[in-house]
């Protein structure tokens, strides 16, 4: 089975991220895996798949506290 494979533009649209915005999470270690293929960036649907639900668990959990007024 082959793989998926997103560009940085690809993702950043699957995403609804600017491209920059994706830079900047690829360097600060937030956004999703990827893939150095050379100087290309590639990201794995599965990958992109999986951080889009690991991060809206998160989120959600993070609106659940501040709406009810945890710290």
């Amino acid at each position: 089975m082959t793989a998926m494979l997103y560009t940085q533009r690809e993702a950043s649209a699957r995403l609804r991220l600017s491209e920059r915005t994706l830079e900047r999470f690829r360097v600060t270690g937030f956004g999703p895996p990827f893939i150095k293929a050379g100087r290309r960036v590639l990201y794995r649907q599965s990958d992109l798949d999986e951080w889009i639900a690991s991060d809206s668990a998160r989120v959600a959990g993070e609106n659940r506290c501040n709406i009810e007024g945890d710290s």
